[in-house]
């Protein structure tokens, strides 16, 4: 399973650097940006779980990165710190979007859970949806529910309603197993009158879209005789 991808955007060089190795110490996947734009941009283009927010910022501060976030659409969590901790500053943090906000100076271990409570709110959501129309990694591909497209490297797919509706139910029944009357009572409900096949037909679509190799699946697994089972950050191997 693929570690947590966090984003640390903080133009301090020795707090940056120990914030990272802090994080890569506890497991997670760490990305860094030393100014605003570039933090922006890093946000857009890899979509990762969560990110750690400095407000004060070279290039563009930290409330103008979490308002286009947010107006982008993307579901990543974002946790802000701050040495600015009046209580127009978290409002602010909080009416913009964040999920939580940290003041500086703070402790490690208690940064380390505040991110793992975050995370773990927002695994209780649908997994990366937070609205209509919002962006959510599937391990290498991010998929965009509002531009109906679906981007990995190298590729770029547009997706059907259905597709995207069978994806969004995925999502939410993460590693369960479904079966295929399951899926077309709840995805294509139960006055419409689809067959057994076209779940499987759906299915081999997104595989072609979705996994790097589609022939062995990662992450919408064949359970044999029953159905599909999704994982989100992907497995090895098919069952």
């Amino acid at each position: 399973m693929s570690a947590t991808r966090v984003l640390v955007i903080e133009d301090e060089l020795p707090l940056r650097l120990a914030l990272c190795d802090a994080l890569r110490g506890e497991g997670f996947e760490v990305l860094e940006a030393a100014d605003g734009e570039r933090g922006l941009a890093l946000a857009l283009a890899e979509a990762p779980e969560l990110v750690l927010l400095d407000l004060m910022l070279p290039k563009r501060d930290g409330f103008s990165v979490l308002r286009a976030l947010r107006e982008d659409r993307l579901s990543s969590a974002v946790v802000i710190l701050s040495a600015r901790g009046e209580e127009w500053d978290r409002v602010q943090g909080f009416e913009y979007g964040a999920d939580d906000y940290v003041v500086k100076p703070f402790s490690t271990r208690e940064l380390v859970l505040r991110l793992r409570a975050v995370l773990a709110r927002s695994a209780g959501r649908t997994p990366g949806l937070r609205e209509e129309g919002a962006k959510v990694r599937i391990g290498e591909a991010v998929v965009d529910f509002a531009a109906y497209t679906l981007e990995r490297p190298g590729a770029r797919h547009g997706l059907s309603r259905m597709e995207l509706e069978l994806l969004r139910y995925f999502l939410a029944h993460e590693n369960t197993t479904l079966d295929r009357g399951t899926l077309l009572d709840d995805v294509w409900g139960r006055d419409a009158d689809p067959t057994a096949r076209t779940v499987d037909t759906h299915v081999l679509k997104l595989r072609k879209k979705l996994e790097p190799e589609p022939e062995n699946p990662r992450h919408i697994l064949t359970v044999h005789g029953v159905g599909y089972r999704f994982c989100r950050q992907g497995e090895l191997t098919s069952r």
